[in-house]
Formats: C-alpha cells, sequence, structure tokens
C-alpha cells in the first residue's frame, strides 16, 4: 500500500519536486477517449498535484490546456508543461499570483488568445495553513486564505463567461472540510464552505445558459500541500494521512483528476451544481 515517508516543506503550497515519494498524476494505462477534444481549458494551480493531474487527463481526452502557478512553481511548472507536449495538444503556462485582480484578467485574456477561446475553467489554486486554535489564526492568515481560495474562483469565472458558450464547463476544487469541518484547519474549512455556495448559487444562475458550474471535494490527497501544510507542525502527521479513512490510505492526484474530465464532458451534460465526494469513503452530507 502507498504510504508517504514523513516529511516537511517550508513553503506554501509546496514543491511536487520534493514529495516522497512522488505522487502519480495519471495511471500508465489511462487511454483517452477524445472526450475533450477540441475543447481548450484553464486550470489554476496546474503546476502540480491535483491540478496537474487534471491537465493530463483533460490534454490526453485530447483538450488544449493552460496552467496557471506562481513564479516560485517554475520548475514544476515546467515539467507540467513537458508532460502536456508529450501528449500533443496545445498548452501554455501563464505565470504570476492569482490575488492580483488584474492577473486574474490577464489569465483569461492570454488563454483565450493563445487557445483561440475557451470552454473550461478549473478553479483549483489553493493554500492551507495549520492551526489548531483560533487565537492562532491572524488577520493576514484569514485573508490570506480567502484573496488566494475564494476571491481568484469569483473573478476569474467572471472574466471567462463572456467567452463561454453553451456546453462550457466551470468546474471548482473545494475539499471534503467543508462537509466535515477540520479543527486544524477553521479558516481553510471556511474557504472551501464559500466555494460550495458559490458552486452552487452561480450554476443557477448560468443553466439557461447551457453553462455548467460543478466541484470535486477530495479527501486527502498525495500533494504537495500536505507536507507544506501538516509537515511543519509534525512530520509524522504527513505519513499517518489517510489511514482513518474507510479505504485505510491517502488517494493520488491520478484517482481525483477522471471526475473533473466526467463534469467537463458531454457526459454530465445533464450535471450542474453537483459536488462529485472523491475521498476514501470518508461519509458526508451534501
Amino acid at each position: 500500500m502507498f504510504t508517504p515517508l514523513p516529511q516537511s516543506q517550508d513553503r506554501m503550497p509546496g514543491r511536487e519536486s520534493e514529495l516522497n515519494p512522488p505522487a502519480q498524476h495519471i495511471r500508465p494505462n489511462y487511454r483517452g477517449s477524445g472526450r475533450l477534444a477540441g475543447k481548450r481549458a484553464v486550470v489554476t494551480g496546474g503546476d502540480s498535484g491535483i491540478g496537474r493531474a487534471v491537465a493530463l487527463h483533460f490534454a490526453r481526452e485530447g483538450a488544449d490546456v493552460a496552467i496557471v502557478h506562481l513564479p516560485m512553481e517554475a520548475e514544476d511548472g515546467q515539467q507540467t508543461l513537458s508532460l502536456l507536449e508529450a501528449e500533443g495538444v496545445r498548452s501554455l503556462a501563464i505565470v504570476g499570483d492569482l490575488r492580483d485582480p488584474a492577473f486574474c484578467r490577464q489569465v483569461i485574456d492570454e488563454a483565450v488568445a493563445a487557445l483561440g477561446g475557451l470552454d473550461i475553467l478549473v478553479n483549483n489554486a489553493g493554500i492551507q495553513k495549520v492551526a489548531d486554535d483560533l487565537t492562532a489564526v491572524s488577520d493576514e492568515d484569514w485573508a490570506w486564505h480567502f484573496d488566494t481560495n475564494v476571491h481568484p474562483m469569483f473573478r476569474l469565472s467572471r472574466a471567462a463567461l463572456p467567452h463561454f458558450g453553451p456546453g462550457a464547463s466551470i468546474i471548482n476544487t473545494t475539499s471534503v472540510n467543508a462537509y466535515v469541518g477540520n479543527d486544524s484547519l477553521v479558516a481553510y474549512s471556511s474557504t472551501k464552505g464559500a466555494q460550495v455556495g458559490f458552486t452552487r448559487a452561480l450554476a443557477l444562475q448560468l443553466a439557461s445558459r447551457g453553462i455548467r458550474v460543478n466541484e470535486v471535494a477530495p479527501g486527502p490527497i498525495w500533494t504537495s500541500i500536505q507536507p507544506a501544510g501538516f509537515g511543519p507542525i509534525d512530520p509524522q502527521l504527513v505519513a499517518d494521512m489517510g489511514k482513518s479513512v474507510p479505504l485505510g490510505r491517502i488517494g493520488q492526484p491520478s484517482e481525483v483528476a477522471p471526475a473533473y474530465v466526467y463534469l467537463a464532458s458531454e457526459d454530465a451534460s445533464y450535471v450542474t451544481g453537483q459536488t462529485i465526494h472523491v475521498n476514501g469513503g470518508m461519509p458526508v452530507n451534501g
């Protein structure tokens, strides 16, 4: 069974290249079937983790993909671009900080110009900071969570809408923590709850235009956000992650990304305002 080693990383959202052992982003036997052929997608946080996995699955299904990442994630971003190029699709990296409203507009403008349009937006980029007591959450930390996890989702979606036609899709990455809570991640869980509300309300607003809005709620998944978030508290927490869920282990990005393919494809043409829970069997309501 896959088990992470005890480890820590010194910055959020962390480095894919430092994960030990490495994560699996796409199964070697995953075969695309053209489910997203001709589609054009933006994936934020696409340099690593779930974002990289989603970008690779989209590409294997025939979509052209623009990934978005921070300047400090250049090494991971270049690795993802190399993997996308090997899939034979058009791809590009748009580098900057999504906390900047102007950069959010730039992301959509650059993607549309490079890809010739836009059909899919995946709002995936996010951060978390562990705090076991609410008094340890500073105003700056609270704002950092919302400025990173919530506000770009709104700004990118708003900027993308003029380019969307019927059949377009917005997919947001929320979390099991929005549904079950996490006493060490109050700020993070709060942003994930906000994403749920945004997804459901926007789905209702855009339904008449044939634009679908859905979300994926992962449980513990082996990405760099785990050793960057929990590792500084106790590296053993990283190694133990996922052992308490019914399936008894942490999940791989390759096990989450197919849910995004489904939601982006015509297979989900009658699905909007919904959540796919990929969490190893953790019971949730909603």
